[in-house]
């Protein structure tokens, strides 16, 4: 009996101090019973694991307000003051907010319509990396600009929101693998398949409505073509996630199937509980967790209840969900905002994250180690596991061509930065 106790009584003492041993929060109740204690708890969670969310449209808002002109554009102001973003349902972003959301890696979403395909796709994505660049450059007092894992973590322990850039939709290539190295050596690191419209190689979700299929002659649960499994070989060889938000579930499959590397679904939610085509089935998500990936759940009303309205515990249900089929190790934060016009009561903007948080602490599922998990460790494990797969390719290459050892510093820091380019 005083054996249980013991052992009871450093449990106990374990979770209150977070050295992360998997105790539900839920234990410490008579600890964090009021809102402000809840809180606290957030905060310090949240001050030793970056909070990641997978996808923020912000950048396309700096086009449409102000042309990509941030010479005069204020970042640091509450933009719900200025306009014309005080005016826009669709926008949710300052660094104000930010910072008050205590977000600690930001993806920004290098967008650019479907209306571009086969047109200046590839100029405008190139101008949307630019502005994520130069935003991130004017503001590196709180914004650092990163393209890895280790350097994500480097800037939370600094303070900082790391800023980093996705590019979404597979139109933004131009059909070209070159353009693909290109954004990559820009700073892109990860590219959503497809928009809301299809490339010549991989289907968007808009296929998986009803009667879509039968609209094109001959197609056949048209997936990845042979071009769309070379653009996931080469992200895979270079180290850039595979994301499969906006794709059909046929596209989620052929992927599934292709890649090397975990993949993410940037900002989508559960489809067994809102039937939009953007959200992710049962049988993907118990796919997703065998490849080890991540779905980063989505704030938009109409992909967490099918309706105009929703709520902070409408989102959790979809967290839950996830995790229940995939696990606790395959389910992060991926908001959308400022590209979503309908966000849940208590979730309005970029400054609510910690609300998710201390409504989760009430759950007694969820443990300090898995309220981390959620704020960004899965994530990271993610993104290391992407870039293990891309030297492991270059090791490949290497031990197939034992002349060329000599010509790289296997003990560089950068060692990750070598690519060898194979047509």
């Amino acid at each position: 009996m005083r054996h249980w106790c013991f052992v009871c009584c450093v449990l106990l003492l374990a979770a209150i101090v977070g050295v992360g041993v998997g105790v539900p929060l839920a234990i410490m109740e008579d600890f964090i019973a009021s809102p402000q204690e809840r809180l606290t708890a957030v905060q310090k969670i949240l001050r030793e694991v970056p909070l990641v969310d997978g996808h923020n449209d912000l950048p396309w808002n700096i086009r449409k307000f102000v042309h990509n002109q941030i010479q005069d554009f204020n970042f640091s102001s509450d933009l719900r003051k200025v306009e014309p973003w005080s005016r826009s349902t669709w926008s949710h972003t300052d660094l104000l907010r930010l910072q008050e959301g205590m977000v600690g890696c930001q993806l920004w979403s290098a967008y650019v319509p479907c209306g571009a395909q086969h047109l200046d796709a590839v100029q405008l994505t190139l101008e949307q990396i630019d502005v994520i660049r130069r935003l991130s450059e004017k503001y590196s007092h709180a914004l650092e600009f990163v393209t890895s894992s280790q350097e994500i973590v480097s800037a939370h322990r600094r303070g900082k929101i790391a800023s980093m850039v996705g590019i979404e939709g597979g139109h933004s290539l131009g059909n070209s693998i070159a353009v693909l190295r290109m954004f990559y050596s820009l700073g892109a690191r990860y590219l959503t398949l497809t928009h809301t419209c299809n490339t010549p190689w991989a289907d968007c979700s808009s296929m998986d409505e009803p009667g879509q299929k039968t609209k094109i002659s001959g197609l056949k649960e048209f997936g990845l073509r042979d071009f769309g499994k070379k653009v996931i070989k080469e992200m895979n060889r270079l180290g850039m996630v595979v994301d499969l938000s906006h794709v059909s579930v046929q596209t989620m499959k052929d992927a599934l199937n292709e890649s090397r590397a975990p993949v993410i679904f940037s900002h989508s939610s559960a489809h067994s509980i809102c039937n939009s085509t953007r959200n992710v089935p049962d049988d993907i998500l118990r796919l997703l967790s065998i490849n080890g990936g991540l779905v980063m759940v989505n704030f938009y009303n109409y992909f967490i209840t099918c309706n105009e309205s929703a709520s902070i515990g409408d989102v959790i249900d979809h967290i839950n969900h996830i995790r229940s089929v995939a696990g606790v190790d395959h389910v992060g934060i991926g908001a959308g905002f400022d590209g979503i016009n309908f966000t849940p009561r208590g979730l309005e903007d970029v400054s609510k994250y910690p609300n998710l948080f201390s409504k989760l602490i009430e759950d007694p599922r969820w443990s300090t180690e898995d309220l981390k998990k959620l704020a960004g460790k899965n994530f990271l494990r993610v993104f290391r596991r992407v870039e293990e797969v891309s030297w492991n390719f270059i090791s490949l290459f290497l031990s197939l061509s034992p002349t060329l050892l000599s010509s790289f510093d296997f003990f560089s820091q950068k060692r990750m930065h070598v690519k060898i380019y194979i047509n």
